[in-house]
């Protein structure tokens, strides 16, 4: 029995991929863009000497520039997780990372496999676009969830700002300084886009439509309907705050009860792909007999087709809308 290595070449290229995106993030950007910072990169930037206009303008820049890129045919189906995720590269260093790694993943599979030409052009090409989206994924995921888990401490001190007799202007410029990324960023850019004139409440409503994060536009709506109304702001956050853990915690909660079933269908979908693989390494020339048959190519789409249908339909089984 002999064993191929070539499906653990090909994982471990790919998990290469990954590692060298995030290293030539870290390189480019320093560490102040990783989201374990205990000091947000807006004050990062301008503890280095950079003027707050600079700052400003630069962190406006990495925030809106992938919103731009919508309407690319292909980037599209990144943007919107870029965005989400706050990427610093533009997209067009995206597209060009994605075309490197491509050529490296290709070099890396011309000296450890023996596949044909097309076939190592067309796995480089897969490897070095689905490595650079993988990687802002789990970027837009971390980020995501941890704004919220930090909005319900930071409308809290808004609340305490508030009480003790500061403006929100104020109590926004404490958040963005007393609160870490990503959330202590976004609010930087909030109070410094308030001290230039624009509305606080558009400000906060622009954000919650970049993020798409729903607590946000329920903050959102608090300040400007406060605006327009009036009322005790720190009363309405109040509420506001506690209305957020809730529903953090029923999310928590949801999550918890699901784990088990998601963890299932996680496995039930990607085990006969893991088994092919093991079938492959094990017996190379396991399917030789039957691959000439006129009913091979029709019943590997066929299975195709039913382990696609099986992953939506689990994920729909867990999928609970609170």
């Amino acid at each position: 029995m002999t064993i191929s290595a070539e499906p653990i070449i090909y994982g471990l290229v790919f998990i290469a991929v990954i590692v060298l995106v995030e290293g030539l993030y870290l390189t480019v950007f320093g560490k102040s863009i990783s989201l374990n910072a205990r000091v947000n990169r807006r004050l990062a930037l301008l503890e280095k000497g950079n003027r707050r206009e600079e700052v400003f303008d630069q962190l406006r820049k990495e925030m809106g520039q992938h919103l731009k890129s919508r309407q690319v045919p292909l980037y599209s189906i990144l943007a919107d997780r870029a965005q989400k995720a706050n990427i610093a590269f533009s997209p067009v260093q995206l597209v060009m990372i994605m075309a490197g790694l491509a050529v490296m993943a290709f070099v890396a599979l011309t000296v450890g496999t023996s596949a044909s030409v097309e076939i190592r052009a067309l796995i480089a090409v897969v490897m070095g676009v689905g490595g650079v989206f993988v990687w802002v994924n789990s970027k837009a995921k971390k980020r995501i969830s941890m704004i919220e888990e930090q909005l319900p401490d930071a409308v809290e001190l808004m609340v305490r700002s508030l009480r003790v007799g500061h403006p929100f202007s104020s109590a926004v410029a404490i958040v963005s300084r007393e609160v870490p990324d990503p959330l202590g960023t976004e609010m930087g850019v909030i109070a410094d886009e308030a001290t230039y004139g624009r509305d606080m409440g558009e400000a906060l409503k622009s954000m919650a439509e970049r993020i798409d994060l729903q607590d946000l536009r329920f903050l959102a709506v608090a300040v400007s309907i406060q605006q327009t109304s009036g009322g005790n702001l720190a009363e309405i956050l109040d509420g506001l705050a506690k209305v957020i853990r809730s529903r953090f915690r029923l999310f928590r909660r949801v999550k918890a009860i699901t784990a088990e079933a998601k963890w299932s269908g996680s496995f039930l979908s990607f085990f006969p792909l893991l088994a092919l693989v093991g079938i492959n390494m094990a017996q190379p020339n396991y399917y030789d007999k039957v691959m000439d048959t006129p009913v091979f190519v029709p019943a590997c789409l066929v299975v195709a087709g039913f382990l696609l249908a099986n992953v939506f339909v689990m994920k729909s089984l867990v999928n609970i809308k609170v």
